[in-house]
């Protein structure tokens, strides 16, 4: 039996990417600073973690040698490596460093065209745009209209929000418009609702997604995002390993915002929690419930939400340890004839300047019985990933990537 689970740990960099200049993020490695940072003992926090970074199980699979490969500095440690594991790095082809483009450029389909983006002024987005939200929406008018950090715009805008009932507005450097609502105050449906006119109304502007932020709370000091995110992407352009996949007639279990990403195309069913803990459990049950040539693709989001994006490294640590203690319930759910692969979708290194994604290599380390694993060097496209997914699954090969299957001693 061939199945494949793809696990990607939102945001895990690791540093490297030749073109990291182009975009200010020149030195950014965010697997490599959270380590070295923990090692210094600045990671330390009471009740929360301390000491060097412990990802023992991700070690075994190779990560260590993935960041080498990547940027050509060697870690300090010397974990055996479990016998059928592969490592490697991959570089970025996409335009952007962005969860759609890193997310469909793994599944086999980079993105060549450039998308559109909000310029850091304010307000951020255009008039038109502006009122064309307002009369679609039906809303008394919009708050913020900036760029800004999710959690921060909450606390300046959300009790003007629920005293007007006005949506917070607002973008960042990726291809986004997000919208921020009490659940209660203003609705979480309407908030879905006026999400859903947006979509339609920037794709002209050829913006990624438009995300729906709810949160709960009465005060400044109270407010907290929930769970109930939600993102309107655009369709990717051409088929990615999906719909290939579902195409044929096998199951794609997508756990996470894995099916928002792909705006639910490829998508047989989707499997959603809060956390990464929970999403793990969503995970693992998706492992037991596939068969003969299906995939379970899983995102992992807190690395990039919780601890990424507010530069906690601290977190960012402890959500890792976190993730690694669990693995081997992963591991003892492979079979023969399953391969699964670790990855990221680009990096946002939490002692980096500013607030948003850094440009970055991304790992991809796994294993699989049977497998002689080994090193995969430096993949040219995370598209590499997509095509050996699908070369494990029987799929002919696609357009784009080049699948790394045979080099691990693995066959279709």
């Amino acid at each position: 039996m061939a199945r494949a689970f793809l696990f990607v740990l939102d945001s895990f960099g690791i540093g490297g990417a030749a073109d990291a200049e182009r975009y200010g993020d020149a030195g950014a490695d965010t697997f490599g600073h959270i380590f070295q940072t923990c090692v210094g003992g600045r990671a330390d926090q009471a009740g929360l973690r301390n000491g060097p970074l412990a990802v023992p199980n991700m070690m075994s699979l190779g990560l260590g040698r993935a960041a080498q490969t990547a940027t050509g500095l060697k870690l300090d440690v010397d974990t055996p490596l479990l016998a059928s594991s592969f490592h490697g790095a991959a570089q970025e082809v996409s335009s952007g460093k962005d969860t759609p483009s890193g997310h469909w450029e793994i599944a086999g389909l980079p993105v060549r065209f450039d998308w559109g983006y909000f310029p850091d002024t304010v307000p951020a987005f255009p008039a038109k745009l502006t009122e064309a939200i307002i009369r679609e929406g039906k809303v008394p008018g919009i708050l913020g209209n900036c760029h800004a950090p999710g959690t921060e715009i909450i606390e300046r805008f959300g009790e003007e929000h629920i005293r007007t009932g006005k949506p917070i507005c607002y973008t960042s450097v990726d291809s986004v418009l997000q919208i921020a609502a009490h659940e209660t105050h203003f609705g979480l449906e309407r908030l879905y609702e006026l999400c859903l006119a947006v979509r339609r109304l920037v794709d002209p502007l050829k913006i990624g997604r438009v995300i729906a932020r709810p949160f709960v709370g009465e005060t400044k000091a109270t407010f907290l995002r929930t769970h109930n995110r939600r993102d309107y992407a655009v369709p990717p352009p051409e088929p990615t390993l999906l719909d290939r996949l579902t195409g044929r007639g096998s199951k794609v279990i997508a756990v996470g915002k894995i099916g928002d990403i792909f705006a639910h195309r490829g998508i047989s069913e989707v499997r959603k929690a809060g956390g990464n803990m929970a999403m793990f459990d969503k995970a693992l049950g998706a492992m037991d419930d596939a068969g003969d040539g299906d995939l379970v693709f899983a995102n992992f989001v807190d690395f990039d939400t919780e601890f990424g994006h507010r530069r906690d490294v601290a977190g960012y640590a402890a959500a890792l340890e976190a993730f690694d203690r669990r693995l081997p319930e992963a591991l003892s759910r492979i079979g023969p004839g399953d391969l699964l692969i670790l990855t990221a979708d680009h990096g946002n290194d939490p002692t980096w300047r500013g607030t948003d994604h850094t440009r970055e290599r991304i790992p991809v380390i796994g294993t699989g019985p049977g497998l002689t694993g080994g090193d995969i060097g430096l993949r040219p496209t995370f598209a590499d990933i997509g095509e050996t997914v699908a070369d494990h699954l029987g799929l002919a090969a696609g357009r784009h990537g080049t699948s790394f299957l045979a080099t691990i001693g693995g066959h279709a």
